[in-house]
């Protein structure tokens, strides 16, 4: 197992990809401190601190630490951004980046103690790549990329290793129905047509999972990644070049 006890936190577990990575990570040994909203608010500093002094004082350290948190698309997608006001387009750039920054730091403050430990987070291929009717979803995505570097500059010299997910077209997510919902009357496009654009996109011509995304996850969190760090794992399957 390649996380075999291993203490890991992830925050927005009961989203698809959160749900996945946590059920990854157990699966491969690691002791999973799974967080929801209603558990953990991951926008609430003071909130994550408390949590993260229970997970201490149970399990006696961190050594994972995974942000997949996400945001209702409502009031941030499917309008051009000639037509939205600053509010909106702040809404996913603020919470996006402040709560991978929240759970980052404080992990990081634990992690530096013990010389070791991996953060991670998800982002999206708008991070990128110029895609229409995203509002500050891209903005949001390409932010985080660069606090993943950021954070790996400062942080590696402690022995704590950053990384990102890139995913991309996971048409069978809640998320992708609501945003073709959100986007179809611009678009003109069937969820049909959207889905195999997505699909279409890849080298593979098929639909990323949540779990495709997990599985990765798992070995980038593992020893085996000890050389895996400032970077984002693209999971496009070709959709973008690097």
């Amino acid at each position: 197992m390649m996380l075999k006890d291993k203490v890991a936190v992830v925050y927005g577990a009961r989203g698809a990809i959160g749900g996945a990575v946590a059920r990854a990570f157990a699966r491969e040994g690691a002791h999973v401190y799974a967080t929801g909203r209603e558990e953990v608010d991951a926008l609430d500093e003071a909130a994550i601190d408390r949590h993260l002094d229970t997970v201490i004082a149970e399990a006696g350290r961190i050594d994972i630490s995974f942000n997949a948190i996400g945001l209702s698309d409502v009031d941030v997608v499917g309008c051009p951004l000639t037509e939205i006001d600053a509010a909106m387009l702040e809404r996913p750039i603020a919470a996006y980046v402040m709560s991978y920054f929240l759970t980052a730091r404080l992990a990081a403050r634990r992690m530096i103690s013990q010389r070791s430990g991996v953060i991670m987070t998800v982002t999206a291929l708008p991070s990128r790549q110029g895609t229409p009717l995203n509002g500050g979803y891209g903005a949001s995505q390409a932010a985080k990329e660069a606090l993943t570097r950021d954070l790996s500059a400062e942080l590696a010299a402690h022995g704590i290793r950053v990384v990102g997910l890139r995913a991309h077209a996971l048409p069978d997510s809640p998320t992708m129905a609501e945003v073709h919902a959100l986007k179809s009357k611009a678009t003109g496009l069937t969820w049909e047509q959207f889905r195999d654009r997505l699909i279409g996109s890849t080298h593979t011509r098929r639909a990323l999972t949540a779990e495709d995304v997990a599985d990765v996850a798992a070995l980038c969190a593992s020893d085996s990644a000890s050389a895996l760090t400032g970077t984002a794992v693209n999971l496009s399957m070709g959709a973008l070049a690097d």
